[in-house]
């Protein structure tokens, strides 16, 4: 064991892990220890009230580049807005959090998660909780609410295709516009940290009625999942002081289904537009973190001695391999010290760093691609 390299070493947890087991060396013989669905009983009832809302979405509030004058040469490509080109304001589908079931009063987003964006409100959890969902679909297009990790049955699953179901079953899948649906999802211990993570974990929720065009119209949020014990009263891990949600994806407005929409009111002469055009096509592929361009996420503000816990996910686009590069601090994942993660489409990563770097420092996927397409935001230390 001793001469064991760290990529075999990763190669074998990682194959123990998918299959959803603890391999243990005791006496020379592997025990396998297979992890308990704890009852939800066990925790609390967390209910959010969140709706898939329509939103005119700007990839660039300051309407400009702000990683300075290098990056000028491609960031008119993405930002520009003409007779033919959309520009940074498009027409996108956002899942938003609401007080109560009326779906009136919007919760104010507080600023330790103005960097979220586009991303759906963070759903906070314990192990051993119940996560329940009041979804409400505002947009045009069907929708729904599909979540990683978690345990659920066919009536939450939030996803549309021949399951065998019928009935009650099936009403999750797709809820029209106007529509509600009621997920529930519990929090077992097989949803929560293992021995080698940290105090909390990273999941997902998007919409599955058509996985593709739902999550390029935006619709994706964070679920964090906090082990048993070492949560605060909203769920989140006691032993951090600031919690970060990055998500590193290429939107592509082509196969939005507001595409249309959009041409018709964020282009100067709609009806010279050509959906075709590969110069067309190429402007709308927008390389964000959160839905931000070329350093305009807002929120990334911290302290040195912070311990901030990054959650990090790539999404699920065919270019979605992502390597984002922290410059002026490192990071520890998965017990090894870095300065970059990798991402696989919708994969999801945590990374604590404690910063002892003041200054703004760069923060971005290292894909050359997508640096010239303005996947970097910027992140400070003071």
């Amino acid at each position: 064991m001793g001469g064991e390299g760290t990529s075999h070493r990763r190669r074998r947890r990682a194959l123990a892990l998918s299959a959803g087991l603890a391999l243990v060396a005791t006496a020379g013989l592997v025990v396998v220890t297979r992890p308990t669905r704890t009852s939800a009983a066990s925790g609390q009832t967390r209910t959010y009230f969140i709706a898939a809302d329509p939103v005119d979405w700007d990839y660039a509030p300051s309407g400009k580049n702000e990683l300075g004058p290098h990056f000028d040469a491609t960031a008119g490509t993405y930002l520009d807005h003409g007779d033919d080109r959309i520009g940074h304001v498009n027409r996108k589908s956002v899942y938003r959090q609401y007080t109560d079931g009326t779906f009136k009063t919007l919760v104010p987003r507080p600023p330790a998660w103005q960097h979220l964006g586009l991303l759906g409100p963070p759903i906070h959890a314990e192990v051993g909780d119940t996560v329940k969902v009041v979804f409400r679909n505002n947009t045009p297009f069907p929708a729904s609410m599909h979540p990683h990790g978690v345990f659920y049955d066919k009536g939450s699953e939030g996803a549309d295709y021949d399951d065998g179901t019928s009935g009650a079953d099936k009403a999750d899948d797709a809820v029209p516009e106007g529509g509600e649906h009621t997920y529930t999802w519990e929090v077992p211990e097989r949803a929560g940290p293992t021995s080698h993570d940290e105090s909390s974990v990273l999941w997902a929720y998007h919409s599955h009625t058509d996985e593709i065009t739902d999550t390029n119209a935006g619709l994706i949020g964070p679920i964090i999942v906090t082990r048993k014990g070492m949560a605060r009263p909203d769920g989140s891990p006691k032993d951090v002081d600031r919690e970060v949600v990055t998500l590193f994806n290429i939107y592509d407005e082509n196969v939005s289904p507001w595409l249309d929409w959009n041409i018709e009111h964020h282009t100067g002469k709609p009806k010279e537009v050509k959906k075709d055009d590969e110069g067309f096509k190429e402007s709308n592929l927008k390389h964000s973190i959160n839905g931000y361009l070329f350093g305009n996420l807002p929120g990334l503000d911290f302290k040195r001695g912070q311990k901030v816990r990054w959650y990090v996910m790539g999404a699920g686009t065919e270019t979605g391999l992502h390597t984002p590069h922290w410059h002026g601090n490192t990071v520890v994942s998965e017990g090894m010290r870095m300065d970059m993660l990798d991402l696989l489409p919708m994969s999801m990563k945590v990374a604590d760093m404690v910063p002892d770097d003041p200054g703004q420092w760069l923060y971005h996927c290292h894909v050359n691609d997508h640096i010239a397409g303005g996947m970097s935001a910027l992140y400070r230390v003071s």
